[in-house]
């Protein structure tokens, strides 16, 4: 009798009431796979791979995450390089939202399903990794026979569960392989490495939700407690929690002694029930001590090491460059330029400033206007590059153009050719850098030549038969999402590969904490002459107000055009909301909306809104359909404080 024979009888046997040495979670998870999905084990499933049009009814809700879990799953894959394993990324129903594997193994890879969009859940797969973690919440290993039908013998399987900031499953990562080992007990390091990975997503989504609170993250080892936390909480003004890791959560359970799986939810709930610290002690957790005194005691007594991350807030002046994180003001002079303490902003900047020096083909990806450009000369200001930078808008030149732009041309190549004929941009960016703009909308016939370039750093002219040696840096930038591009055939998946060594996000600029120090700084790049003299312009009140509020769906293109414009308007140097045409109707539009933070009887509404949600930030802008920044400024505005951030 061949494997599977045997597989399908021992899956039958076990359903049967057979004893067995499976696992618990293998034995009910077969039993699942029968008696509530139906799945008959003498059966065997294909791979099911989403369209791309229903794949994103999947991605879309988790994009917040995939951006932020894509830096871990691609430090996750160097770890297994070289190992068969592919990495995926699935969403709580068991669909493959993210993936990298080895691209020269697509084929075999795409029929055993592994691979992007493809359906792992137990109702559809039988028993999985992904289907397992999901139903038991829990890091599994499905190794080899453990799987239901009998196509995925040959597969190892391990997965960890990432949950969201209020407890509730949100994905699962997992690595797999074709084939391996056929002991179950060589993939406990592939756990452990699951297990690690999750742990620092879930703890930097939870740094990216909540960066406005307190957030406390916790370690049992004072060595580790700055760089390797091992669980981390977010607290509100109040002192109430308002997001946790998963490991958090299990933390507080502990210490309030209950089961975390039945536990309700901790949000709204004071963290001192937990913890024997008052939120006026948070300050003494900061890094300003050193970590042996910073042990904190949990109420059934466990001792652990804290370290506490303050609130970022910014006044709608200058920002105060102390509150950006301290490797953000290590960075150089060039890029440390581009932030006024914005948080997504300083941790891509350090990033950039690690990869100044390195020969990695840079891929910056942002809304138009976001300034990319502005990124990338600042990445090569604060190189070592001794060359040239060198920009070209792929979207800006005709089709016609391009090739000879980028590559040159010998003397009577094509017809009004000059008689010299010209040097392309690659070859003038020898040396230095060559900045790819708008790079998804580069020509399909353009696209191989590029490729050869990279792979085989020489250049070819129109009309030429001799290549030119070139040493340069890539850097591309595009506002399009180039993997959906590369699914859809628009754009070559090895050159995307090529040209994304490593990926930077700029944020959008209604993203951005830092509004109030960008507007400052370009107020006080220039001013209205007065008598052949420069004199200072600033802003009043009511059109800051304004310029906080609008949407800014040009980013700081538009800010700089609208700031550029006010110049001109603005009477005694002091403009004001007239001297802001763009955005006197969206600031009309919100007057009525905010008129109950400005008006004294709105005042009270919102201040007994705050008290009613017990000051929990979050909750009151939930209620009122605004997020927090929206509700920080409208109670600055009005001068409204938390009790226990007022000045005893």
């Amino acid at each position: 009798m061949n494997e599977t024979s045997l597989h399908i009888r021992e899956v039958v046997d076990v359903i049967g009431g057979a004893p067995s040495m499976r696992d618990s979670l293998v034995r009910d998870s077969w039993r699942r796979c029968v008696d509530q999905h139906g799945l008959d084990p003498t059966r065997r499933q294909r791979a099911h791979v989403l369209p791309d049009s229903r794949l994103r009814e999947h991605r879309d809700p988790l994009e917040s995450l995939i951006r932020t879990a894509r830096f871990g799953l691609e430090g996750l894959y160097r770890q297994v390089a070289g190992q068969d394993y592919v990495v995926l990324l699935s969403d709580k129903r068991g669909i493959s939202v993210d993936y990298i594997g080895d691209r020269g193994r697509e084929g075999a890879l795409h029929r055993a399903g592994l691979t992007l969009g493809s359906d792992w859940s137990e109702s559809h797969a039988g028993t999985c990794a992904v289907g397992a973690c999901i139903a038991s919440g829990e890091p599994v290993v499905i190794h080899r026979s453990d799987h239901f039908d009998a196509t995925h013998i040959p597969l190892t399987c391990t997965a960890a569960p990432i949950y969201d900031a209020r407890g509730e499953l949100a994905a699962v990562v997992d690595i797999s392989a074709l084939h391996s080992p056929p002991d179950k007990i060589s993939q406990a390091l592939a756990l452990q490495l699951v297990r690690a990975s999750t742990l620092r997503i879930e703890l930097a989504h939870l740094m990216a939700s909540f960066r406005s609170e307190w957030i406390l993250r916790f370690s049992r080892s004072q060595e580790f407690v700055d760089v390797d936390p091992e669980a981390a909480i977010a607290i509100d003004a109040s002192g109430r929690v308002v997001g946790t890791t998963h490991a958090g959560r299990k933390l507080m359970a502990r210490a309030l002694g209950l089961d975390w799986r039945s536990m309700p939810s901790l949000l709204g709930r004071s963290f001192s029930e937990a913890f024997d610290v008052e939120l006026d002690e948070l300050p003494r957790f900061t890094r300003a001590l050193p970590t042996c005194d910073r042990s904190i005691r949990l109420r059934n007594g466990e001792r652990l090491y804290a370290h506490a991350a303050e609130p970022h807030s910014s006044s709608g002046g200058q920002a105060q460059r102390s509150a950006a994180p301290a490797a953000s003001r290590a960075i150089p002079a060039t890029l440390q330029g581009l932030s006024g303490g914005d948080e997504q902003m300083d941790r891509m900047l350090v990033m950039a400033a690690r990869l100044a020096d390195q020969p990695i083909a840079l891929l910056l990806q942002g809304e138009t206007g976001c300034g990319k450009e502005v990124l990338a000369r600042a990445i090569h200001d604060s190189g070592k590059h001794s060359g040239p930078f060198v920009a070209i808008n792929c979207a800006a030149l005709p089709e016609t153009l391009i090739e000879s732009e980028l590559f040159g041309y010998v003397p009577g190549a094509f017809t009004g050719a000059r008689a010299r004929g010209r040097k392309g941009l690659i070859e003038e960016a020898h040396g230095g850098t060559l900045f790819l703009d708008e790079i998804g909308d580069m020509p399909l016939s353009l696209q191989a030549r590029l490729l050869r370039v990279l792979a085989e750093r020489e250049v070819v002219p129109l009309g030429g038969s001799r290549p030119i040696p070139v040493n340069l840096r890539i850097i591309s930038a595009t506002h399009r999402e180039l993997a959906d591009h590369v699914r859809s055939g628009a754009f070559r998946e090895d050159l995307f590969y090529r040209l994304s060594g490593a990926v930077l996000r700029i944020p959008a600029l209604r993203s951005r904490r830092d509004l109030g120090w960008l507007l400052d700084r370009l107020l006080q790049s220039g001013g209205r002459k007065s008598n052949g003299a420069l004199r200072p312009v600033r802003v009043s009140r009511a059109a800051r107000e304004a310029l906080e509020a609008h949407h800014w769906p040009g980013n700081i293109r538009e800010l700089v055009n609208v700031v550029e414009l006010a110049r001109v308007l603005c009477n005694d140097g002091v403009i004001e909301l007239d001297d802001l045409p763009a955005l006197r109707a969206q600031a009309s539009e919100s007057t009525g909306v905010d008129a109950q933070t400005q008006a004294g009887d709105g005042a009270s509404k919102l201040a007994a809104l705050l008290r009613e949600c017990h000051w929990n930030i979050s909750e009151a802008a939930r209620r009122l359909g605004v997020d927090r920044t929206t509700l920080h400024r409208r109670m600055r505005r009005i001068g409204l404080v938390a009790p226990n951030r007022r000045p005893h």
